[in-house]
C-alpha cells in the first residue's frame, strides 16, 4: 500500500523517523510491495539489499516512468532495476559498525496522461523495518538417531553460553565455534519427534525437528527390523561401580564398568566424555574380547563439580555424578 504525499514537512518529519508508524489514507494508484526480509542475516561486509516491486496502476499511467528512491535516517538514495524481476528496485546500503536496526520508506514519482497532458505524481509508502540477525542456524546434520548421539548444528553466531533444547527442556550442549554447536540425544521415549532449538543471551532460535529412533532399530508396521545398531547391540543397561564419585585432588580411584554383552572382536569402546575435563584424567575405556567388564582408574585433577557421560554400542547413556574437592 501507499499515500500520496500531501506536505513537504510531512516528508521531513517520516526522514527523520520522528514517529514510528504512517496510517495509510489517501488514493490507491500504485501497488508497492516490500520485499525485504523482515530479518537480515549479520554479514562481515555490513552491506544489506533492501528492494521493492513498485507498479502504478490505472490506465493514465505512462509506462517506465517510475524513479523510485529510499529514504534512511533522513537521506534519499535512488534505487536501481533488478535483475530479479521486471517492476523490482533495489538498494544496497552499508550499515553502521553497531546498528542491529534499519528503518526506511520508499518514495517514487511518475508520469501520467490526462488527454494527452503530462504530469507527475510523487508517492511514498509507510515506514518499514528490518533487524540486523547475528546468529542463525544454517543447518542440522542430522534430523534422526538414537540416545547419545552426538549431533552438529551449523550456522552462525553461537557463543558458549548458548544450550540447546528438546522441547523445553534443556539437553547436553557442546561449544565448538561461532560456526558449530552440537548437542547430545538425551534420554527421552524413542521412535518420537521433539521440537530442537537453542538458547542462550541472544534469546531462542527454531533449530527443526528430530526423530529418536530406539537403540535396537526402528520397526514399520510389520514389525521388520529396518535399522539395526550393528552386532553385540543390546538395549539394556550400562553399569558402574561406584555410581558416583566424591574425591580430593590427586586421589585415585577404580572405577569398573559392566557392559550387557560380551565384547567380540576388537573389544568393546566405552565412550566417556565430561563436562569438567581439568578435574578427571582417566584413560581410554575399552572391555576387551571375550569379556563383558573392564576396571580403570581414576585421579582427581583440579576441583570442580560435573559429570562423566558414558555411551557403549546398543547401551543406554550412563551418567556419573563427580565432585573433585
Amino acid at each position: 500500500m501507499q499515500n500520496t504525499r500531501f506536505s513537504h514537512a510531512r516528508r521531513i518529519f517520516l526522514g527523520l523517523g520522528l514517529i514510528a508508524s504512517l496510517t495509510m489514507v489517501g488514493c490507491n494508484t500504485t501497488s508497492v510491495t516490500n520485499l525485504t526480509p523482515g530479518s537480515l542475516r549479520a554479514n562481515p561486509s555490513q552491506i544489506y539489499t533492501i528492494s521493492a516491486r513498485i507498479k502504478p496502476r490505472g490506465a493514465t499511467y505512462v509506462e517506465g516512468t517510475v524513479l523510485p528512491s529510499i529514504v534512511i535516517d533522513g537521506q534519499k538514495y535512488r534505487m536501481t532495476r533488478s535483475p530479479l524481476g521486471e517492476d523490482i528496485y533495489e538498494f544496497e546500503y552499508q550499515l553502521a559498525p553497531g546498528r542491529t536496526e534499519l528503518a526506511y520508506y520508499f518514495e517514487f514519482t511518475y508520469q501520467v496522461s490526462n488527454n494527452g497532458i503530462l504530469s507527475s505524481r510523487e508517492d511514498y509508502t509507510q515506514i518499514q523495518h528490518a533487524s540486523i540477525v547475528g546468529r542463525y542456524v544454517l543447518s542440522l546434520e542430522a534430523i534422526r538417531g538414537p540416545v547419545g548421539s552426538r549431533i552438529s548444528i551449523l550456522g552462525r553466531g553461537f557463543t558458549p553460553g548458548d544450550v540447546v533444547y528438546f522441547d523445553s527442556t534443556p539437553v547436553r550442549t557442546v561449544f565448538e565455534s561461532p560456526n558449530a554447536i552440537s548437542f547430545f540425544v538425551p534420554a527421552v521415549d524413542a521412535n518420537k519427534n521433539y521440537k530442537v532449538s537453542l538458547g542462550g543471551s541472544l534469546g531462542q532460535s527454531p533449530v527443526g525437528t528430530f526423530r529418536v529412533d530406539g537403540v535396537g532399530g526402528v520397526t514399520s508396521e510389520t514389525n521388520s527390523p529396518i535399522v539395526t545398531a550393528g552386532p553385540g547391540a543390546s538395549s539394556g543397561p550400562l553399569l558402574v561401580n561406584p555410581t558416583a564419585l566424591s574425591l580430593k585432588q590427586g586421589q585415585k580411584v577404580s572405577l569398573t564398568f559392566t557392559t550387557p554383552v560380551t565384547a567380540s572382536t576388537g573389544g568393546i569402546l566405552i565412550d566417556i566424555t565430561t563436562d569438567i575435563p581439568e578435574s578427571v584424567i582417566m584413560p581410554e575405556v575399552i572391555v576387551p574380547q571375550g569379556s563383558n567388564t573392564v576396571t580403570v582408574q581414576i585421579e582427581a585433577g583440579h576441583a570442580g563439580t560435573g559429570s562423566l557421560f558414558c555411551k557403549g554400542p546398543g547401551v543406554n547413556e550412563l551418567v556419573i555424578p563427580v565432585t573433585v574437592r
